[in-house]
């Protein structure tokens, strides 16, 4: 089976193509048939920006599939991509702004140049977080927010799927404790026990949690009321800020890419290097904190293109734990093309 997967993120899309046939699937992620990179810029129109790739697309497509970051309370498993479904993914724009609604985009730019006889999955980033438990995901503020549906739900879960089970068949142990840094421009972690998602950084949306490349993770609550109080901000504006404007580009006033930001420390700006500093030090509170959790880890994972490549962050973190003699510390590449194309072999049997 020929499986076409779109993996949209905040500031870029992969278009990955792979094949599985038969059984046993492999674990890690194969080389692609054919894979490409698409760079969103500022305003930038979906369908223009997808359709001349996706015609670039070597030979027969017999699935698609497609991240989707929130599909809500009411799905939370991969599935077919029915007009009901593709209501819902909508409806949940507002809980994801800088993913959802390009991702639908994405879905229809794919119906208008393969026809609505190819089947399209969603593959939810929420789902792997389903194993929460209530005191994991319920704020605390009044519960007839619960009962409205405000609750943390977490992301990033499908490559949090892909490098638990990757880690565990490295670590030979089906019952580890893991804790999983998935750093990229969004960031957050995960504490994962046995294959399953114990608690998460992210939350109702994808701005909770760590500093990432433009979003600013935790604030106090405070600093929003006094913004719109004393300073006027509307919602729209707090939207702008805290997701696009925040982070290492808010802080630094260089770029939300890491790389960028490195460049800037050497070249003696200390902003960027009070970026790097604050966002080193609330990714290493926030492993501090999934420690606690799990009572002790067996591995700790770096994942994404920050976790992956940015050496001298690993360093930093890892130095901080090193009182935990047998802690192991993994690098993964991250996979999510492999494990949506995983799923969508698994729905189409």
């Amino acid at each position: 089976m020929r499986i076409l997967v779109l993996n949209g993120g905040s500031s870029s899309f992969k278009l990955w193509l792979g094949e599985i046939s038969g059984e046993p699937i492999p674990a890690a992620q194969p080389a692609p048939l054919w894979e490409e990179n698409v760079d969103l810029t500022a305003g930038a129109k979906i369908h223009e920006v997808l359709m001349p790739v996706l015609q670039r697309v070597p030979g027969p497509v017999d699935v698609v599939g497609h991240r989707i970051v929130s599909g809500g309370s009411i799905h939370r498993e991969s599935t077919l991509l029915t007009p009901e479904v593709r209501t819902v993914i909508a409806q949940q724009a507002d809980v994801a702004p800088v993913h959802n609604r390009t991702q639908l985009l994405a879905v229809e730019t794919v119906d208008a140049l393969l026809g609505p006889s190819i089947r399209q999955f969603a593959v939810f980033d929420t789902g792997f977080h389903a194993t929460l438990e209530p005191a994991a995901y319920v704020y605390p503020g009044p519960y007839e927010w619960f009962e409205k549906g405000i609750r943390r739900f977490g992301f990033h879960g499908i490559n949090y799927q892909y490098t638990a089970r990757l880690a565990a068949e490295m670590l030979g142990s089906k019952s580890h404790r893991l804790i999983i840094c998935h750093l990229g421009n969004g960031a957050s972690l995960a504490a994962v026990r046995a294959g399953k998602s114990v608690d998460t950084t992210m939350g109702f949306t994808p701005l909770e949690g760590l500093m990432m490349g433009a979003r600013s993770g935790s604030i106090d609550p405070g600093v929003l009321v006094h913004l719109m109080k004393k300073c006027g901000y509307t919602a729209e504006q707090l939207d702008q800020t805290l997701n696009r404007e925040s982070g290492l580009l808010g802080v630094s006033g260089v770029s939300g890419d890491m790389r960028e930001i490195l460049a800037a420390i050497e070249a003696g700006n200390h902003r960027a290097k009070l970026a790097f500093d604050i966002y080193a030090h609330r990714l290493i509170r926030g492993v501090g904190a999934m420690l606690g959790v799990l009572g002790g880890a067996d591995a700790l994972v770096f994942t994404g293109g920050v976790g992956e490549h940015c050496a001298p962050l690993r360093d930093l973190v890892v130095k901080q734990f090193d009182f935990l003699n047998d802690l192991k510390v993994l690098v993964i590449h991250a996979g999510e093309e492999w494990e949506i194309a995983r799923e969508c072999y698994r729905l189409s049997q």
